[in-house]
C-alpha cells in the first residue's frame, strides 16, 4: 500500500511526464559505458536542454526549467543537488510511442529501475511474437517488469487481455504504474511477486527480461545470481513451464556468459525442456554485448556475453 506522500510523488511524476510528452521530448537510452563516455566529453558536463536533464542525467541550473517543472520534481522527491547545481534522480526514455520513466544515471541504488538497450531488444522479441503468433492472448504476465516495457507492449497489442506486471522491487511497480497511466493503458495491473510465487493462475503469454550479470552489490535490476548470472533465468523457465496454459508461450530475453565456446544456459535449458510437452527455439540476438563487463571480477574466463532469446510453447 502506497503512502500518501508516495501517491503525491507519483502524481507529480505523471504530470511531469505528460508535460515532457506534450513538448515533444524523446530520448534513446544507451549503455552505461556509452552514457559515461558521452557525458565525459568537453562541454557535456552541464545540461542545456531537457534531453540533457531527463535523458543524459546532467546537472543543471535552476533557470533551465520552468517554476512549474521544478515544483513537480520537488513534489516527486526526484530533485537532488550536485555541487551548486540541481539534478534529476529520474529520467525518461522513448520506445515507439511510449515515454518511459526509469532511474537516473548512474544506476547505483539497489532498487534502481532499469531501462536500456536490452529493453529495446526485449521489445523487438515481443513485437515479432505478437505479429506472428496466431493464439489469442487472454492472460499475460511480465516477470520482473522493471519499467514495464513487456507488459505495456502486450497490453497495447491485446487490449482485451488481462496483463499483470510483477516485480519484487516496489519502485519498479510504482514506475510501471506511472508509465501505464502516461500511455493511457487501462488493462494492466501491477502486483508484487517474486517471479510467479505471488500470483495465481495460468497464462497464455509469459515474458521476462531478467538480469544476467554478476554484480558484487547484488542490485536487483542487474544481478542474475549463481554461476555467471544464469540462475534467475533458469528459475523463470522452471516456474513458467508449470504455469503456461495449453499452447501458451514463454518469451525469455536474457544474456549468457560464453566460456570457451560453451553456453551453460542452453545446456541447462535442454535438460529442463526435454520431452514432447515443449516446443522451443533458442537463438542469439546479439553475440557480443556489454564487453566492458569482461574486465570485472568473475569474468576472467569469459570470452563474450551474448544476448539470447528463448521461445517456449506448451504443446499439450
Amino acid at each position: 500500500m502506497l503512502t500518501h506522500r508516495q501517491i503525491e510523488a507519483d502524481q507529480a511524476l505523471l504530470q511531469l511526464g505528460q508535460r515532457l510528452r506534450a513538448d515533444g521530448y524523446r530520448f534513446t537510452c544507451v549503455t552505461p559505458a556509452t552514457h559515461a563516455r558521452v557525458n565525459a566529453r568537453e562541454g557535456c558536463g552541464q545540461a542545456s536542454t531537457l534531453r540533457d536533464i531527463f535523458g543524459w542525467s546532467r546537472p543543471f541550473e535552476p533557470g533551465l526549467l520552468s517554476a512549474d517543472q521544478l515544483l513537480l520534481l520537488e513534489r516527486a522527491q526526484a530533485l537532488g543537488a550536485q555541487g551548486e547545481r540541481l539534478i534529476s534522480t529520474v529520467r525518461w526514455s522513448s520506445l515507439d510511442e511510449f515515454l518511459l520513466l526509469h532511474s537516473a544515471f548512474p544506476t547505483d541504488a539497489r532498487d534502481a529501475v532499469f531501462f536500456g538497450p536490452d529493453s529495446y531488444r526485449f521489445a523487438q522479441v515481443i513485437h515479432e511474437h505478437l505479429q506472428h503468433c496466431p493464439a489469442r492472448v487472454e492472460h499475460a504476465v511480465d516477470i520482473g517488469c522493471g519499467s514495464g516495457v513487456g507488459a505495456l507492449l502486450i497490453a497495447r497489442a491485446a487490449q482485451h487481455a488481462q496483463v499483470s506486471a510483477v516485480d519484487i522491487n516496489p519502485l519498479a511497480l510504482r514506475y510501471t504504474a506511472i508509465n501505464a497511466a502516461l500511455a493511457g493503458v487501462s488493462n494492466l495491473s501491477v502486483e508484487p511477486s517474486d517471479l510467479l510465487d505471488g500470483i495465481s493462475g495460468t497464462f497464455d503469454l509469459i515474458v521476462a527480461n531478467p538480469p544476467y550479470m554478476l554484480d558484487p552489490n547484488a542490485r536487483i535490476y542487474r544481478h542474475g545470481g549463481g554461476a555467471l548470472g544464469v540462475d534467475l533465468s533458469l528459475r523463470i523457465v522452471e516456474q513458467a513451464r508449470d504455469r503456461l496454459s495449453r499452447h501458451g508461450t514463454l518469451l525469455l530475453y536474457t544474456g549468457v556468459a560464453i566460456v570457451e565456446g560453451r553456453d551453460a544456459l542452453l545446456e541447462a535449458i535442454r535438460l529442463r525442456l526435454a520431452g514432447p510437452d515443449w516446443a522451443w527455439v533458442y537463438r542469439e540476438i546479439d553475440p557480443d554485448v556489454f564487453g566492458e563487463q569482461l574486465a570485472e571480477p568473475g569474468y576472467e574466463q569469459v570470452e563474450r556475453i551474448a544476448a539470447v532469446a528463448l521461445t517456449v510453447t506448451r504443446s499439450r
